[in-house]
């Protein structure tokens, strides 16, 4: 365990989650706070389910309303994280948000939503992250969240935003790594293929029906299966690691 612990613990960090209210971003705030962390959960509308959850469990938390695309928001809940933990090791880039129209039905107006949530929101968070971590002179870790959507393009339905977006993330990922490689700083994202969350459970059945047959493990991914490879991501483990897209989609993305 010790060894174990050396690698892939987090006791005495501090990580960040933003859109940790449900979804993948409480399961993996849940799994940051069983591997150690103080764990600080970023959204618009609150996170105390999942602070609970975490406390129940004996770890450490709180949560922080902010939008991701405020600057002037992520700037006012960075300070007050800084007052109350001190600073901050490791960002999750999670929140963002899907809109399935094919492109000659989806207005301009939804084109900006998800791009200003999905890649615009995670630049303003891993900028506002990186000046800190490197005025504090942290070796920190920022992990984003893309998707398979940015390496293929999902049949049947059409949404041209988001999988544009999540191809900006992969991109913005490498571009950030390198940049900041010199401090110390390393920058990955995690590419999730079809996952059972909240989120899937809101689309139409027929859209799932379409699916299972591409996926060849014919099943959607438990949100649980991407901890592992977030606690790699964000642990000493992966010292070698950054400007990576780690695909975690069943083969998904394999033909």
């Amino acid at each position: 365990m010790q060894y174990l612990e050396k690698l892939f613990g987090l006791t005495g960090k501090t990580a960040i989650v933003t859109g940790g209210g449900r979804g993948i971003g409480q399961v993996i705030a849940h799994g940051f706070a069983r591997a150690g962390a103080e764990v600080v959960i970023l959204s618009r509308s609150g996170a105390q389910e999942t602070v609970d959850k975490i406390l129940r469990d004996g770890g450490k938390a709180y949560d922080l309303k902010a939008d991701v695309t405020d600057e002037k928001q992520v700037d006012t809940v960075l300070a007050e994280i800084e007052k109350r933990s001190g600073k901050v090791d490791i960002l999750f880039n999670n929140a963002g948000i899907c809109i399935h129209k094919d492109t000659l039905n989806a207005s301009i107006a939804e084109w900006r939503e998800v791009i200003d949530i999905n890649l615009t929101g995670e630049y303003i968070m891993a900028r506002a992250v990186g000046r800190m971590m490197i005025e504090k002179e942290i070796r920190g870790n920022i992990i984003n969240m893309a998707s398979m959507s940015g390496t293929i393009v999902n049949i049947p339905q059409w949404q041209a935003s988001y999988n544009a977006s999540k191809a900006g993330v992969i991109h913005l990922t490498k571009s950030l790594a390198m940049e900041w490689a010199g401090y110390g700083i390393r920058v990955n994202s995690l590419s999730p293929g079809y996952i059972a969350t909240p989120m899937s459970a809101d689309v139409e059945q027929e859209l799932k029906d379409a699916w299972t047959p591409l996926m060849p493990t014919h099943e959607m991914g438990d949100p649980e299966a991407l901890v592992p490879a977030v606690l790699y991501l964000a642990s000493p483990a992966a010292t070698y690691t950054t400007g990576s897209d780690v695909l975690v989609d069943g083969a998904y993305t394999c033909f």
